[in-house]
């Protein structure tokens, strides 16, 4: 098995990753929203149009 992140061998320690450099990394990654997955349910995309317009229309601080 190799790291996901750098396609090195893994370590039992830090398995799927080969360090704890990329397993932060990954995390980084989850905690920044990367791995978000793109949704086509109509109430996700209502509630996305509602946020947008909330946010034009609240005045900057």
């Amino acid at each position: 098995m190799t790291c996901p992140i750098c396609d090195k061998p893994t370590d039992k320690k830090f398995r799927p990753f080969c360090s704890k450099r990329c397993a932060d990394i990954d995390l980084g990654k989850w905690l920044t929203g990367s791995y978000a997955i793109a949704s086509e349910d109509p109430e996700d995309l209502d509630a996305l149009e509602d946020a947008m317009q909330e946010a034009q229309t609240q005045k900057p601080h």
